[in-house]
């Protein structure tokens, strides 16, 4: 099978040449390979990057692509990005790979055996990982890589070989776009939950492969993962405006915590929002008990403020939600009126 393997960055220059070599590495035949690199508008060294890489698979026999290409994508975003690429790749299946992954060398292998099988569209295990681990960093691992920094989507908590609602560094048969479209520009976090779910309705189904893994780094410090939880938190909330059907109730729970706090200041007595507020940090000391006991081997002392990071994690995510759910019906006016 002819695949190309797709890479969208944006102000990536510390860890693109990392997924790159990764690429490089594949077991996959590469003259069976195309690699398709989309630059946003990056203002740091992402595209002579990109560019360097596509240069060495003409001076290096042992990379051999078919091709390289460095595509631009002036709007930025990841959805526009990708359809970018959806429009110039030739591969009978294009699979989709972060610029923050790590990929085993024989990742393009795995899943061209399942779409070979028969299957329209897979994808497998993700997990997490860490740069340069601390004993702090290795906390914060721990804290998004539990159910309950995160989330119980399968690709994070492997159910076994199955059918799923969604997945990541997922790879797609060309059919399955030319039959439901690309990506939807508009929603700039939530373009996977509303490509999958119009995937679903038009008959595909994803099927996760645990044989087939990819790994994520997360965000190296706190200040960054509160700020990615905000931004997914209020893509949640305007995405209910567009298609409310493609997210799930799991995807709001931090919002009912933030609801909870906000609820018993406003109409509570003091001693309900005394009770509230124990009952939120008895949560997360659950969660973070939870967490240590699942992943003995990164324990230390910082894990003591697991339940506050599970607390600030929660709180961040739920109070982007309120303010997307707030802002949403001006957003919708606005795309209705083509301002967005």
């Amino acid at each position: 099978m002819f695949i190309t393997i797709c890479v969208i960055a944006y102000n990536e220059e510390q860890t693109l040449p990392a997924i790159l070599k990764d690429i490089a590495a594949q077991d996959y035949a590469h003259g069976s390979m195309e690699v398709v690199l989309v630059d946003s508008a990056s203002s740091d060294h992402t595209k002579k990057i990109m560019q360097e890489f596509a240069a060495q698979n003409t001076t290096q026999p042992d990379m051999g692509f078919v091709s390289v290409s460095v595509l631009d994508n002036p709007k930025r975003t990841l959805p526009c990005g990708w359809n970018v690429a959806l429009k110039a790749y030739r591969g009978e299946a294009i699979l989709k790979v972060d610029a923050h992954a790590s990929i085993p060398k024989d990742f393009v292998t795995k899943n061209v055996a399942v779409l070979e099988s028969g299957e329209d569209v897979c994808g497998g295990q993700r997990p997490n990982i860490i740069e340069q681990p601390t004993p702090f960093r290795n906390t914060l691992l721990l804290a998004e890589s539990s159910m309950f920094g995160s989330s119980i989507a399968p690709y994070r908590n492997n159910p076994g070989k199955s059918y799923v609602k969604s997945m990541f560094h997922a790879a797609y048969r060309r059919k399955v776009f030319e039959s439901i479209g690309g990506f939807d520009e508009r929603l700039a976090r939530t373009e996977d939950n509303e490509i999958h779910y119009r995937m679903r309705k038009a008959g595909f189904k994803l099927c996760f492969d645990p044989e087939i893994i990819s790994y994520q780094h997360i965000r190296p410090d706190l200040g960054k993962m509160l700020k990615q939880k905000y931004a997914n938190g209020y893509w949640i909330g305007l995405t209910t405006g567009v298609c409310a059907p493609c997210l799930s109730l799991y995807h709001f729970v931090p919002f009912a915590f933030v609801m909870a706090i906000i609820l018993s200041v406003l109409f509570c007595t003091g001693f309900a929002i005394a009770g509230s507020i124990t009952a939120l940090s008895g949560a997360a000391l659950v969660m973070a008990l939870a967490a240590v006991i699942g992943a003995p081997e990164i324990r230390n002392k910082t894990c003591l403020a697991l339940p506050f990071l599970f607390l600030m994690l929660h709180v961040s995510y739920g109070t982007g939600t309120v303010i997307g759910l707030i802002k949403m019906p001006f957003w919708v006016k606005g795309i209705k009126n083509g301002r967005n």
